[in-house]
């Protein structure tokens, strides 16, 4: 039965894909939403069932679906690998993609593009869960590949809208970078175990030479660098806020940005062999999560300023990566996709109420008009500030006290830094949006109204998860999660390390987070002229900050701008020099033409004429088969499949 539930959470959202995608404009809205929405809740339901399971019998569980490639050295099933890790991913994907795509029914509502967008967010589902789900680098590829299309697909959902289309192109282009590297990894697997399969490498990783693993796990990084948008791959991700709000949510908040983390961990056997790797890993990390957040201390579009903070927050995973807290970074990963689905959705009914208003400059005043978004939103700035009880204290406090108990300082400097930064911004983007004097003008305000209930509920839900959710970690470093998690990624301490010490370590936090709020009090509620103060005394640091040092520039000179001087070079190329050799050569015939004898002139032309007719109908006859119409070319593949198969079969049985 298990197994069955298994094979059935990936189906269910993609038999939604294909009956909104092929049929979705011949009913109507709600039943396209339905069916979005209650595939991913059966997804959602056949994972708690599957969770329910592994609780009481323990280990891992591995089911094929399909006998896929085989041939040679090389064997290739399409099989889920179910274990503590892959429930834990589960449980995040489809439980905060359900809440998202309930959440989208009314956010979307109205939009032309209605059953479209709900077959691409399906589409994505199926991607990730396999991603999560897949027991080889090959699965895990696909559904690695899948995402980013999707990734495409939703940020250029406005695909009439030009900054729209050239971020979708933008988080593409990038995320190939990352997925060359990715390759690479999956090709020096194979080389040097002959499979693929997760568990017989890991079996015999410890074969591996010192270098060979720092190769694999170093070009593993660069996949995973680009898809967690880390430095210097991070800049496709800010540019995504471009898409609509629940996108935001669910892709570049809650699962796809936190693949490659996933990926690391899931890895750790060959980063642990590793340490110059780890060393980058976790220096990436705590680069990423400073040079972030130093970014967002400016910014004035409330989505780009969670964008900011979800880069950030990233880099405190790749963090606890790097110093070998694996079970740590996954449980941040979880706490953020609680309180930053709520951000992001939160400010979706911020931008619902404002009508489409984005600029934080023109807001203010808003706790008593809409209070339902404003406890909400508060809920989840306290939360990504990292104030207990609230869930994102116990995931980043750990990461930070592991750093400091294993003697890494810098990296724990870099974080402290990181966190009060963190909770200054969010605090600044709370008072600017919900207090204070209303900055709106007066048509806006005067239809500001709160968010209906089929956005608000699944707000509740997120804000209860940022509220209660990191109790699944306490205490810290021994909590019901490292107990679950520890088949797969061990436990993080090394060593036991004094009560006084831990207590030190969370007041310290606790004070970080407090100190990033006092600040922002001050400037934005009890002094709101100072801030205009600050940046006029320190104008080249808050123009830097505010054009993010100028990095998108930067590649612009060192990359955009070349290849596109190269493509205009080698168009130049094509229809100057091998146009020309095509002209030359036609020139050259009329002549010879020209000079032959009436015999081999209609003898030759007579033949040409012959096979241009005869090809003239063939073509006529093929281009029946280019309709235009997907399912017809669903059909011709279903068609040649079974074709192949059968093929297959009669060699494998010569």
């Amino acid at each position: 039965m298990t197994d069955l539930l298994i094979k059935l959470i990936p189906v269910f959202p993609l038999l939604a894909v294909i009956l909104n995608g092929l049929a979705g404009n011949r009913y109507s809205h709600e039943t396209a939403h339905r069916l979005a929405w209650g595939s991913v809740g059966l997804s959602f339901l056949c994972t708690i069932g599957v969770f329910a399971d592994l609780l009481q019998t323990g280990g891992a569980r591995e089911v094929i679906a399909y006998q896929w490639i085989f041939g040679g050295d090389l064997t290739v099933n399409l099989a889920y690998l179910v274990d503590p890790l892959t429930c834990a991913m589960l449980l995040v994907v489809t439980g905060v993609g359900l809440l998202i795509h309930v959440y989208s029914v009314g956010y979307m509502h109205g939009e032309s593009g209605f059953t479209r967008f709900f077959t691409y967010m399906n589409l994505f589902m199926v991607s990730m869960l396999l991603l999560v789900m897949g027991n080889n680098y090959l699965v895990l590829f696909i559904g690695w590949e899948g995402v980013g299309l999707c990734s495409y697909l939703l940020i250029g959902y406005y695909y009439d809208k030009v900054s729209a289309a050239k971020a979708a192109s933008k988080a593409f282009v990038v995320n190939r970078i990352g997925d060359a590297g990715f390759l690479l990894a999956i090709f020096l697997v194979f080389i040097n175990f002959k499979t693929l399969d997760y568990t017989k490498v890991f079996a015999q990783v410890g074969q591996l030479s010192p270098e060979m693993a720092t190769a694999i796990a170093l070009c593993l990084l660069v996949g995973a660098v680009g898809k967690s948008a880390q430095i210097p791959l991070y800049t496709w991700l800010p540019d995504a806020m471009e898409g609509p709000t629940p996108v935001s949510a669910l892709i570049h908040a809650a699962t796809m940005v936190t693949a490659g983390v996933y990926m690391i961990v899931r890895n750790h056997a060959i980063f642990d062999l590793s340490p110059t790797a780890l060393t980058i890993v976790g220096l990436i990390g705590g680069l990423t999560a400073l040079f972030a957040a130093t970014i967002g201390l400016v910014q004035t579009d409330i989505k780009r300023v969670l964008a900011y903070s979800t880069v950030s927050q990233l880099g405190y995973m790749f963090l606890g990566c790097g110093i070998g807290a694996y079970t740590a970074a996954i449980f941040h990963l979880m706490t953020h996709a609680f309180f930053k689905a709520l951000l992001f959705l939160s400010a979706g009914s911020v931008i619902h109420a404002l009508s489409g208003e984005q600029d934080i400059r023109k807001m203010g005043g808003l706790s008593s008009k809409i209070p339902w978004t404003h406890r909400l939103f508060l809920i989840g700035t306290i939360a990504i500030a990292g104030i207990p009880p609230f869930a994102g204290f116990w995931s980043k406090d750990e990461i930070m006290a592991h750093a400091f108990t294993h003697h890494q300082y810098l990296l724990y400097g870099m974080a402290a830094v990181g966190a009060f930064l963190t909770s200054f911004y969010m605090f600044r983007l709370a008072y600017l949006t919900f207090y204070g004097r209303s900055r709106m003008d007066h048509h806006t305000e005067e239809h500001v109204h709160e968010s209906p209930m089929v956005m608000i509920a699944p707000l509740m839900v997120l804000g209860l998860l940022s509220l209660a959710g990191g109790f699944i970690g306490f205490p810290p470093e021994h909590g019901w999660l490292h107990q679950f998690l520890a088949p797969v990624a061990g436990i993080a301490g090394e060593h036991e390390v004094g009560t006084g010490l831990v207590l030190t370590l969370m007041m310290i936090a606790t004070g970080i987070a407090f100190l990033g709020w006092g600040l922002a009090h001050y400037l934005y509620s009890l002094s709101p002229a100072a801030p205009d103060r600050w940046a006029a005394k320190t104008q080249s640091i808050y123009t830097t900050l505010l054009n993010k040092y100028y990095v998108d520039e930067l590649y612009d000179f060192l990359f955009v701008e070349p290849t596109k001087k190269w493509g205009l070079l080698l168009d130049w190329f094509d229809r100057t020099v091998i146009d020309g050799m095509v002209r030359a050569v036609g020139h050259l015939a009329e002549l010879g033409a020209a000079g032959s004898t009436w015999i081999e002139k209609h003898v030759i032309y007579g033949g040409l004429n012959v096979i241009g007719y005869g090809n003239h109908l063939m073509a006529r006859q093929w281009r029946q088969l280019q309709s235009g119409m997907v399912h017809h070319y669903a059909a011709i593949i279903v068609a040649g499949l079974f074709l192949l198969a059968i093929v297959v079969q009669f060699i494998v049985q010569r």
